[in-house]
C-alpha cells in the first residue's frame, strides 16, 4: 500500500529505516525526520512551537519543562515505593519545575526530599481516597454529574457537575452519597462530556461503517483505539478506504478501549503524526506522566494540540454509561479525534475518549491510559 502525502511518505521512510534498512521509491528519507537520528533526540522546533501556542511558553521554557517532567516521572515512581501507605498522591508543579509528593506521615518527608521532590503533609492517603472513589464507581450517576476523580492537590475526591445542574435533586443526592464515603470537593463544567467519534500511524483516520475515528498507537499485530468506535468483529477501513483490519476486542462503556488487528498489506510503526505542526513523533515507551505534566494529542480532525494533565483515575459519566480510570487533560478535541494518540515527550500515554468543548473555544478531553489497554489484551507497544 503506498501512502502519497508528505507525512505518509515520511512514515514509510521511518519504517524502512527502522525495520528494513532500505530505500523505497517516492518516499522521503528517514533523515528528514529529526527523531529518526541516532541517540536521544532533543525536542523538535515544531513541538516547542505547539507548546508555546497551547501552553503559553517560550521555546526555551518548553524545552526545560520537558526535561523537568521526565525527571519528575522517574521520581514519582521511586517516591511511591519509598513511602508506601503514607503516599498521598503527587503532581508536577510547572511554576517550580518540580514534583510535589503528598504524605500523611511527617517522618516520610525527609526521604521524599532526598529523592528530589517537594512535599506536602496531608490528612488522607491516596489509598483511602481511591477506596472512596471505588465506592462511588458502584453508583449510578445522573446526567447532571459529569464525572469524579481523586485530586492529590486538594487531598479530596472531586465530583464535577454540569453547570446549572448543581441543585438538581438527583445531583444533590449523588453528592450526599459521595460525601458519606470521604472528603468531597465540588467542581463545575460548562458541558456534559461526549465521545469524539464522527460519522497504523497514531492520529491517522480509520473508518468503521459510517464512523470515522483515529488510530491511537501501533502494537505488534495492529493498533489500539477507543472502544466506542467499534465492536469486536467490526471491519475497519483505512485512510484510503481499503480493507485494513478487524476489531479483535472492544469495551465501552465501563472502559473505552479497543484492539484492531490489521491485514497483510498494512504495517505498524512507532510513530504519532504531527500533521505538519510538529515532525512526526517516535514512540519510545509508555512511562506515565504525572498530574501537571504537559501532554499533546494527535487526531484525524483537529490534528495536533497540547495541554496539561489535570487528573487521573477519573470516572466520566457519558450518556451511554460511566467509563472508569480515565485521565483528564486541558487538551481540546472534536468529533473524529476519538481513539487518537495522547503522548508526553516520546512516551505513549493513552487513547482519546471524549470531552467537552472544541478547538476553537477550548475544552477538556479524557483519555484511556495505554498501559491498561496493553495489559488487558496482552499487547506489546511498538516502540523505536
Amino acid at each position: 500500500m503506498q501512502r502519497t502525502t508528505p507525512l505518509r511518505a515520511a512514515v514509510t521512510a521511518l519504517l524502512l529505516g527502522l525495520a528494513l534498512g532500505a530505500a523505497q521509491t517516492g518516499a522521503a528519507k528517514a533523515s528528514e525526520i529529526p527523531e529518526a537520528r541516532a541517540g536521544q533526540p532533543s525536542a523538535s522546533a515544531g513541538l516547542l512551537d505547539a507548546m508555546r501556542r497551547d501552553l503559553g511558553l517560550t521555546a526555551s521554557q518548553a524545552e526545560e519543562r520537558l526535561r523537568a517532567e521526565k525527571t519528575a516521572a522517574d521520581i514519582e515512581k521511586a517516591a511511591k515505593e519509598a513511602v508506601g501507605g503514607a503516599y498521598g498522591g503527587s503532581w508536577f508543579e510547572p511554576a517550580t519545575g518540580r514534583l510535589v509528593v503528598a504524605v500523611t506521615d511527617r517522618a516520610e518527608e525527609a526521604e521524599v526530599r532526598a529523592l528530589g521532590a517537594d512535599t506536602r503533609l496531608v490528612r488522607h492517603s491516596a489509598a483511602s481516597l481511591d477506596r472512596a472513589k471505588a465506592r462511588l464507581d458502584g453508583l449510578d450517576a445522573p446526567a447532571g454529574v459529569a464525572g469524579w476523580h481523586v485530586d492529590p492537590r486538594a487531598n479530596s475526591l472531586v465530583v464535577t457537575v454540569v453547570r446549572g445542574e448543581r441543585e438538581a435533586p438527583s445531583v444533590r443526592a449523588f453528592v450526599d452519597r459521595a460525601r458519606a464515603g470521604g472528603p468531597v470537593t465540588l467542581a463545575e463544567t460548562a458541558e456534559a462530556p461526549r465521545t469524539h467519534a464522527a460519522g497504523t500511524v497514531g492520529g491517522d483516520p480509520y473508518y468503521t461503517g459510517n464512523v470515522r475515528c483515529s488510530i491511537g498507537f501501533s502494537v505488534y499485530g495492529g493498533f489500539v483505539t477507543a472502544g466506542h468506535c467499534g465492536r469486536a468483529g467490526d471491519a475497519v477501513r483505512g485512510w484510503d478506504g481499503s480493507a485494513m483490519g478487524t476489531f479483535r476486542g472492544s469495551s465501552f462503556p465501563g472502559n473505552d478501549y479497543a484492539y484492531v488487528g490489521i491485514h497483510s498489506g498494512w504495517w505498524t510503526v512507532p510513530v504519532v503524526l504531527g500533521w505538519g505542526t510538529v515532525p512526526d513523533r517516535l514512540v519510545r515507551g509508555s512511562a506515565e506522566a504525572p498530574v501537571g505534566a504537559s501532554i499533546c494529542r494527535s487526531g484525524s480532525t483537529t490534528h495536533w494540540h497540547c495541554g496539561s494533565v489535570l487528573a487521573k483515575n477519573e470516572t466520566v459519566n457519558y450518556s451511554q454509561g460511566a467509563v472508569y480510570q480515565m485521565t483528564k487533560t486541558s487538551v481540546c478535541a472534536e468529533g473524529g479525534d476519538s481513539g487518537g494518540s495522547f503522548i508526553s515527550g516520546d512516551q505513549a500515554q493513552g487513547v482519546t475518549s471524549g470531552g467537552w468543548g472544541n478547538c476553537s473555544s477550548g475544552g477538556q478531553t479524557w483519555f484511556q491510559p495505554i498501559n491498561e489497554i496493553l495489559g488487558r489484551y496482552g499487547l506489546t507497544l511498538h516502540t523505536a
